[in-house]
Formats: structure tokens, C-alpha cells, sequence
């Protein structure tokens, strides 16, 4: 890239901020960050070089992680205003590679389910068949735990379709998106009806969390924690609560904006910035283990069937090994 191609891509990212940045006052803010950097010589041709400076001069006015200029070894098709079509079929691809994005589901010793959800929260409309599968299994377990310690986003149609199987035929209000024009607020609420099978909202529920856990994540973790669902276990999380909208400013880069704001019904904010405090702090490579024994124990407080089962697995997991 020549400085004339620079300044291109620069001027195209001030744009795109000074009109879809969820926070006006930031955006000019932004804005004049960016024109700084340009005007300081600070952007370098090399391609990943001048995404990794840029990125720091948008998230230096308030550290919103979602705003981003992304670099792409391979090209970015153009895209068509309104059409989304080829981003759907590369999402749908990528939940293709990684299982909808369950890496486990599975029943541990103690009848206590497991499910890994990495490494995002794919949309409800591409991989619903595959939640309700995982959560059907999942569904008898007298304890859950979800593991979102590798889980980098998500959709939140997706986080909604998730609750809703901890949840009952009762809609509970969730995080809703606030958006720029307008100051809209979308609502979100539980699902009345799921297919296959409910979890249900009275059996322990515990979410792993980590310094990576981020933005859909996050909405998951703490949308569950304030409706008193779910007892978070591990790290705070990153601290991204805006949705993003991607724009291709380059063959190979794209600018990522954030354009609605996440306000949870309960406390009128979110987690931007703070991220998701656990109610047990520990480890991330403890985090497991750690909630493991918690609901071991929930097992055998229940006594029902698998009581004497969760006794010997708490036994196992306390006997030294050599």
C-alpha cells in the first residue's frame, strides 16, 4: 500500500464511525483520534501492521473492544448493501467445521451434564437443531454446566434460545439491544415453546468463565446471573457488551463498529468494560474442577437416584493420585 491507499482505508473507518458508532459523542471523539494518527504518520503500509495501529487508536477513547479493523489473509468478497447472503453462507460454513458449536456434550459420573460452547454462539438460525440435540441429551442431568471459558462471541438470538431451555413456559425478559437510531431498545425474552427438551429453571446450573469469555458469551454469563439461573464460576470475562456490524474498507480488511448497546431489564446497564464478575472466583484451568465438586455435592444434598454415584465420584476426585 501506497500513503495515498492508507489514507483511503483511514478516511473510510472515520466514516464509518461517525456514522454508526452506537455513542455519537465517542465516535467524533474517535474520529479525531483516527485523523491524529493519520496526520502523525502513525498508520504503516504493511497490511496487519496498520490493523493492529489503527485498532489502538479506535478503542484508545473507551476501550470498546469491538471496535476493530480486522485483517484478512484471504480477500473479503465485496458485499451489496442489504445483502447478506455470502456473510451467512461463510457463518454457516464455519459452524459447519466446529459442530454448531458444541465442542462436548456430555454426562459425567454423579449425573451431572457438561456442555462446551466454543468458540461462539452461532445464530439460532443456523444451529438451533444442534442446541436442542445437546440440550435434549443434557435435559435429565440433575446438574448443568456450561463451559463458555473458550467462547469469543455470539449471536443474541442465540443466547435467548439457550436460556430458554433453563428456563420455563414463562417468558423472563433478557439483555435487549439499544440502538443508535432512534435510541431504540429491542427487548428480548425467553421463548415459551422450545423443541426436544427443557433443562427447566429449578435443577443448579453453573457457568465456567475466563479472561478470553467474550461478548456473546458474556451476554449468556451474565444474563443468567442476574436472573439468579445460574452461579458463574472462574474469571471475569473481557468486558465487551455492543453488538458489531462488520464493513470491508479493503480486499483484506474490515472495520467492525459497534452499533447497539446491550441493557440488561434489571440493572439498566451491562458489562461493557467490567466484564462478568464470577460469584466463585477461581482459575480458569480450576474453574471446572472446581464447579464439578459443587454440583457433586448438589447431587447428594438432592439424594435421588444419583446421590450414592456423585458420593464416589466426590471420593475419586478428592483420593491423590501418584
Amino acid at each position: 500500500m501506497d500513503e495515498t491507499e492508507v489514507a483511503d482505508v483511514v478516511d473510510q473507518v472515520r466514516a464509518l464511525v461517525e456514522a454508526h458508532y452506537i455513542f455519537p459523542e465517542a465516535a467524533a471523539k474517535v474520529s479525531g483520534a483516527l485523523a491524529e494518527g493519520l496526520a502523525g504518520g502513525r498508520y504503516p503500509a504493511d497490511l496487519p501492521a496498520l490493523a493492529t495501529a489503527v485498532t489502538a487508536d479506535l478503542q484508545s477513547v473507551n476501550g470498546d473492544k469491538h471496535l476493530r479493523l480486522m485483517y484478512h489473509e484471504e480477500a473479503i468478497p465485496p458485499r451489496t448493501p442489504g445483502d447478506d447472503a455470502e456473510e451467512y453462507a461463510a457463518m454457516a460454513r464455519w459452524a459447519d467445521q466446529t459442530c454448531g458449536g458444541v465442542a462436548c456434550a456430555q454426562r459425567l459420573a454423579g449425573n451431572v451434564g457438561y456442555l462446551d460452547l466454543q468458540p461462539v454462539l452461532f445464530p439460532a438460525v443456523l444451529c438451533g437443531e444442534v442446541i436442542t440435540a445437546a440440550m435434549s441429551l443434557l435435559a435429565t442431568a440433575d446438574v448443568l454446566i456450561i463451559d463458555l471459558r473458550n467462547c469469543l462471541g455470539g449471536e443474541p438470538s442465540m443466547v435467548g434460545f439457550l436460556i430458554s431451555y433453563l428456563w420455563d413456559r414463562d417468558p423472563a425478559q433478557l439483555s435487549g439491544l439499544r440502538e443508535r437510531q432512534d435510541n431504540l431498545l429491542r427487548q428480548a425474552w425467553t421463548l415459551s415453546y422450545v423443541p426436544g427438551r427443557r433443562f427447566g429453571k429449578d435443577k443448579p446450573v453453573y457457568v465456567l468463565t475466563s479472561a478470553v469469555t467474550f461478548s456473546g458469551g458474556e451476554q449468556l454469563s451474565y444474563d443468567l446471573q442476574r436472573l439468579g439461573r445460574a452461579t458463574i464460576v472462574g474469571e471475569p470475562t473481557r468486558g465487551g457488551a455492543n453488538l458489531r456490524e462488520g464493513f470491508r474498507v479493503h480486499p483484506h480488511l474490515e472495520a467492525t463498529i459497534s452499533v447497539a448497546a446491550a441493557v440488561n431489564p434489571e440493572t439498566g446497564g451491562n458489562w461493557e468494560g467490567t466484564g462478568v464478575a464470577p460469584d466463585i472466583q477461581t482459575t480458569a484451568d480450576r474453574a471446572r474442577d472446581t464447579a464439578y465438586e459443587r454440583a457433586l455435592h448438589d447431587v447428594i444434598a438432592a439424594d435421588g437416584a444419583a446421590a450414592a454415584e456423585a458420593r464416589d465420584a466426590l471420593a475419586a476426585a478428592r483420593t491423590p493420585t501418584t
